[in-house]
């Protein structure tokens, strides 16, 4: 046993015997260290080490959630004590309990490549290296005179916890993560700033991409983006590169939770079932991926990870259904929220889906906007290039497009097989037929 799940235990135990029912204890140690490189030099750097243990309690029918970094017995005694009496004065809710310990069990021991073992060969002076290296490659591009800022980030942490509940759950995860990003701002002729960048983010320092590769491909980016103007208004084909569809996918995350749908703030109230999407559209949830940035062996809650289906050839499948709004539903329980989600059956890459594009947007970034997870409705401003005749033509901003989910992924007419690789969304490349697109 770890000395964090020893601690998650102990305190398990202590909470009972002050008075709760039931607790769920997460025992945590993290280091966290980021570094912020400027126009040649350093311009902020933290670090931060941190323990300590998150309690949730089960007293009487009610309850709290309280947390703690002062671990002396003496101090826990009085946190508990102080932390039981608090949650006897809260309103009752009969749906909050622990999860049935039946959905703890069948828990894969499947490793998943979660901690890169060379995580303790990162020092502070690699750290200023690899900066200023993405900065060198950002300003070593032709056209790069006109730079007027380059910003890069170096971080890296290691995390691990411990869970314990009353009624049986125990389990621990540790994790290393890395980043890197390279934000550019050139000058345009007409007085503007326009900026662009690329990042990245890995459990394993090797597998981020090289710093040249990163710096220069930054800025050309950013160089792309001098002379954009708002296009005309018009329904065209989007092509969305796959490090930006999160986006889009992340707005449909948020009507696929019970929460959502209990608080009626859920487009996808009672959907499970429906062919709602383009048949081209399938969804899954896959924790099991070996160094995925959203791999678990278990959730929040302690439930078991599974594989499914959120969305299979265009039908809503599955929901992310947690304990708590499960029981308000009367809906058993999934998972309380995404793990890795993976788009099978593409083919093509972004430049082989850009060729067959006639008339379009090629979007790169997204701008503000809001979407209703209660209607669906959306508002994106973005940003890219116009695609004329299969090619990238002039660069394109000040531009909307708009619409109704639903809508705009029953318009989805290819998708491509390259996985955007650096977060828990591996998206792809998606195209989009008859979107609407208005200048602003």
């Amino acid at each position: 046993m770890s000395e964090l799940l020893d601690v998650a235990k102990k305190a398990v135990s202590l909470a009972q015997q002050k008075g709760a029912k039931e607790a769920r204890v997460t025992a945590y140690r993290s280091r966290d260290v980021a570094l912020q490189w400027r126009d040649g030099k350093v311009e902020n750097v933290t670090e931060a080490t941190t323990r300590g243990i998150n309690v949730q309690l089960y007293v009487d029918g009610r309850y709290a959630s309280v947390s703690t970094s002062d671990l002396r017995p003496e101090a826990l005694e009085r946190f508990l004590d102080d932390s039981v009496a608090m949650a006897r004065t809260l309103t009752a809710d009969a749906f909050r309990t622990l999860p049935d310990p039946k959905l703890y069990a069948g828990r894969s021991s499947a490793d998943l490549v979660l901690v890169d073992p060379k995580y303790g060969d990162r020092t502070a002076d690699a750290r200023r290296a690899l900066a200023k290296q993405l900065e060198d490659a950002a300003r070593g591009v032709k056209g790069a005179d006109v730079i007027l800022s380059v910003t890069t980030n170096v971080a890296d942490s290691n995390g691990r916890t411990a869970r314990a509940t009353s009624n049986g759950f125990e389990g621990e995860r540790e994790s290393t993560d890395f980043s890197v990003s390279v934000d550019v701002s050139v000058k345009d002729p007409d007085g503007r700033r326009p900026s662009d960048g690329l990042g990245a983010s890995s459990h394993f320092f090797a597998d981020l991409p090289p710093a040249e590769e990163l710096g220069r491909a930054s800025t050309a980016r950013a160089l792309a983006r001098i002379g954009a103007k708002k296009t005309e208004s018009k329904v065209m084909t989007m092509v969305v590169e796959n490090r930006v569809a999160r986006r889009l996918v992340g707005a449909l995350l948020g009507a696929m939770t019970a929460r959502a749908v209990q608080q009626k703030q859920s487009f996808l109230e009672g959907k499970v079932g429906t062919p709602l999407f383009g048949k081209l559209f399938t969804m899954i949830d896959d924790p099991f991926v070996p160094k995925g940035m959203g791999s678990r062996l278990f959730d929040g809650e302690g439930i078991a990870a599974k594989r499914f289906p959120v969305v299979e050839a265009g039908v809503l499948k599955a929901l992310y259904i947690d304990d708590y709004y499960g029981r308000k539903l009367h809906l058993a329980p999934t998972t309380a929220g995404a793990s890795n989600l993976l788009f099978p059956g593409g083919k093509g890459d972004l430049e082989e889906l850009i060729k067959g594009v006639k008339d379009g947007v090629l979007v790169t970034g997204f701008l503000g906007g809001n979407t209703n997870g209660t209607t669906g409705d959306y508002s994106l401003g973005v940003q890219g290039f116009r695609i004329r005749d299969g090619k990238r033509a002039e660069p394109v901003g000040e531009t909307n497009i708009s619409g109704n989910q639903v809508g705009l992924w029953q318009k989805l007419v290819k998708v491509g097989a390259d996985p955007y690789a650096f977060s828990s969304m591996r998206t792809p490349t998606m195209v989009f037929d008859a979107v609407q697109f208005a200048g602003v």
